[in-house]
């Protein structure tokens, strides 16, 4: 496909309205497929034969023109996005797989939404944690699996059916952190600034392939409505697709996809030919790729889900006695009421009048957490600069990260370093909403992944601590495939053996909850805490209702309860098992770390000593 504009290309191709959709393709490849049952439209799952192998096909249906005639239909507002249980649905057929001959078995993905379903209904369902459970699944899986980028990859919806060991994606279709209009409307306030949103966002094929993020770019007919060409490309692509994995060992593609998932985030280079092709391509680059233009950014939020302004009491006043005193903000759900300011901070950011919480940095939590003077911050000077070549990071990206300077004692959202909690030695990650609303980038993975790595030389238990907005949206797709590589990390820290606790406070949202906070071993959440993968004002900006005391970890705590009595729908999803007040969540940590040390968990003989070092 030639070159072409992005807004015409997304506007033109990827959203056509004739564009093929799944069932088109997978008609045309697949005269042998039977599809599972399933009361959804937006899932389609079955069986079929493919080149003398059993294929198992996942798809995302977007709807056709046909599906959207009456009224009733255009009230719909989750077409194309899959629900929580659907992906229970995958799932049960992943856990089918495992017990087919594995070696003439392929899992085909099909990549084609918006987004996952971001409902009450599905938000109720733990719809993030299912995410979580899916990419997990993909990573281990013993099967050889191929997925394609038929029209568009819409967030963690894609992400988690994408994680394969080919990864396709057609020329004309897009694949990014959010959606275009979600993105315009979040950073830019005005949804209709498509063009500035796809410009930071990099979704096309070519992008993702310099970032790792797809293998092949797969090429589209000219004419977009023409199904037969289109199913001709793909099978091409499949075929070649199948047999080249055939001639790999399943054992070493699970370590490549390992291997993979950890470089995410990591795209400089180093050592003296990369400092010469520096030298000389720099300037290049920035004869040829200059800015866009009136890229202003209204207001500076990070995160997909949540903003940076989510929280925060009044201004600070003084009493008769010169104390501080602050207004426990009524707009915030608190009581209105003059405290001291001192006494606040003294119970960790919760008012001792009506027990309403504040958000707590992660100095606050350190505090709250961990023994006095005990915790010693590791990787702490890691930066984006350390990580990312310098064309990937934009103007308005280092204008936003300026602006953050100052609002926290850390230079990142993610803290991450070795402590202990009542006597008991501890790898800690603690989320640091002051800093970037806690968005998840590339130096929050990078991070997550090097705390893993310590806490199995050091044979520690991990505690990590959620407090984040979601996405960092600056990053573009990066920070979306950060969430794979925290899985990777977990994945790795239980194959060790190793205990793993999540704590979720207010808010855990986005990229963080549906991933490595959605798999601790024990999840714990402070009371109304907002856990839900998309935010609120995402979820009323697209329609849906929302009722927020239905989102938060209290009534989920209670709807976790019921999740025994159906094991077919979670799986392995336990939800929240435990609400603590912040006050005392050391001595609940501590109580499930004596359990693992009378029980199962042992530490090892260590035979070398990691370094606790503030430095990178």
């Amino acid at each position: 496909m030639a070159k072409t504009d992005l807004v015409e290309l997304f506007t033109k191709r990827t959203r056509h309205p004739f564009r093929p959709r799944a069932s088109d393709i997978i008609s045309r490849l697949f005269p042998s497929f039977e599809q599972l049952e399933n009361p959804g439209s937006s899932l389609i799952a079955g069986t079929c034969s493919f080149m003398d192998n059993q294929m198992i096909v996942i798809a995302q249906q977007k709807p056709k023109p046909e599906n959207l005639r009456s009224s009733e239909d255009l009230k719909k507002l989750n077409y194309g996005m899959l629900t929580a249980e659907d992906h229970s649905l995958i799932l049960t057929l992943l856990k089918k797989a495992r017990t087919l001959d594995t070696e003439n078995t392929i899992i085909f993905c099909i990549v084609d939404t918006y987004g996952a379903d971001i409902s009450m209904e599905s938000a109720q369902r733990f719809q993030a944690f299912f995410i979580a459970h899916m990419i997990k699944e993909f990573l281990t899986i013993p099967i050889r699996t191929v997925s394609l980028v038929l029209g568009e990859g819409g967030s963690g919806g894609a992400l988690a059916i994408q994680v394969t060991d080919i990864r396709g994606q057609m020329d004309d279709a897009l694949y990014a952190t959010a959606p275009p209009e979600s993105m315009a409307a979040i950073v830019f306030r005005d949804a209709t600034r498509i063009r500035d949103a796809l410009t930071i966002l990099k979704p096309t094929a070519k992008d993702l392939k310099d970032l790792d993020v797809i293998d092949r770019i797969v090429p589209s007919p000219k004419e977009v409505a023409n199904p037969n060409e289109f199913a001709e490309n793909v099978r091409v692509f499949l075929t070649k697709a199948v047999k080249d994995l055939s001639r790999a060992k399943i054992k070493k593609l699970i370590k490549k996809r390992e291997a993979r998932a950890q470089k995410y985030g990591l795209n400089k280079g180093s050592g003296t030919l990369y400092d010469i092709r520096r030298y000389i391509e720099t300037p290049i680059k920035k004869a040829f790729r200059k800015p866009p233009p009136d890229i202003k950014i209204i207001q500076h939020i990070s995160a997909d889900q949540v903003g940076d302004d989510y929280d925060g009491y009044g201004d600070i006043r003084h009493g008769d006695a010169g104390e501080e005193l602050v207004e426990c903000s009524v707009s915030k759900g608190g009581c209105g009421r003059l405290i001291s300011l001192q006494g606040l901070l003294d119970n960790f950011n919760v008012c001792p009048e009506c027990g309403h919480s504040y958000i707590l940095g992660a100095s606050g939590w350190i505090d709250c957490l961990a023994d006095t003077g005990s915790f010693h911050e590791l990787y702490r000077n890691l930066t984006v600069n350390d990580l990312l070549e310098e064309d990937l990071i934009t103007d308005y990206y280092r204008d936003f990260l300026a602006k953050q300077e100052g609002k926290s004692n850390f230079k990142e959202s993610l803290v991450v370093g070795a402590a202990r909690i009542n006597h008991f030695q501890v790898a800690m990650a603690i989320g640091s909403f002051n800093c970037c609303g806690g968005s998840m980038g590339v130096v929050f993975g990078e991070k997550f992944r090097r705390l893993v790595d310590f806490a199995i030389e050091e044979h520690l238990p991990l505690i990590s601590l959620c407090c984040s907005g979601g996405a960092r949206l600056y990053e573009g797709i990066s920070a979306l495939m950060q969430m794979v590589k925290t899985i990777e990390s977990v994945n790795r820290l239980k194959r060790e053996g190793l205990p793993y606790i999540s704590i979720l406070t207010d808010p855990s949202t986005g990229g963080a909850i549906a991933s490595y906070a959605a798999l601790g071993d024990v999840i714990i959440a402070e009371p109304r805490a907002l856990v839900i993968f998309a935010g609120p004002r995402v979820m009323e900006s697209r329609g849906f209702k929302v009722d927020e005391k239905l989102i938060r970890s209290d009534y989920l705590h209670e709807l976790s309860a019921d999740i025994y009595n159906h094991l077919d729908l979670f799986h392995d999803i336990r939800g929240i098992q435990e609400v603590c007040e912040r006050k005392n969540m050391k001595l609940a940590v501590a109580k499930y770390l004596e359990l693992y040390t009378r029980t199962n968990y042992r530490p090892a003989k260590k035979h070398k000593k990691f370094v606790l070092s503030g430095t990178k």
